[in-house]
């Protein structure tokens, strides 16, 4: 079963833009996401019609305090102020017509994905480690709620696409301010902001 929660609309960011770093956050996390973006929106959308809605693709940065998280994932309600300040994502949106050739003959896609902070390789990814299937988060997120054209889902973080997974220790600890992290999607281009 694909596991999502709704994010807040209102602390979206862009490419090049400066994010706030967020109060009483010790622990801040990068996640390095690819995203989908809906065209056609719709209700109980089948995972087999999941081409239907897609308009297209781009880098998410899924923005996670997890000092906060920490404190609220025991209560059973999903993440809440440990997510809800901050994701960015572009630079641009590609169509699936521009990434018909990187897909396998098992239906996985094979795009490279990384994070850089302060110019330093952190993490390596694929998009073909990703869990779930596009379609399985389109059927998921669509059931008994309408997607709108212009949401986007989150593929969940990339393997080894966060602090929290590579450990602390051996990244060079949490983002701080003035730190700049960057992600990089082969194909989809590169996500940069910097922690105010």
């Amino acid at each position: 079963m694909a596991i999502f929660y709704f994010s807040n609309p209102n602390c979206c960011y862009g490419h090049g833009t400066e994010i706030p770093y967020p109060k009483n956050t010790t622990e801040l996390d990068f996640e390095l996401e690819f995203a989908i973006i809906i065209g056609n929106g719709g209700t109980n959308i089948k995972s087999s019609d999941a081409d239907q809605v897609i308009a297209g693709y781009t880098i998410l940065n899924d923005w996670s305090s997890r000092n906060l998280q920490r404190e609220e994932m025991p209560l059973s309600l999903g993440p809440a102020k440990g997510k809800d300040f901050a994701s960015s994502f572009g630079p641009y949106m590609v169509t699936p017509d521009e990434l018909e050739d990187a897909w396998d003959e098992n239906g996985k896609l094979h795009l490279r994905m990384t994070c850089h902070i302060n110019g330093k390789q952190i993490s390596n990814g694929n998009t073909n480690d990703l869990y779930h299937s596009f379609g399985a988060m389109i059927e998921r997120a669509s059931m008994n709620t309408k997607l709108m054209p212009g949401e986007y889902i989150g593929s969940g973080t990339v393997g080894t696409g966060c602090i929290l997974e590579l450990k602390p220790e051996n990244t060079g600890g949490w983002v701080q301010k003035g730190d700049t992290v960057t992600l990089e999607v082969e194909r989809l281009g590169i996500l940069e902001n910097k922690i105010v």
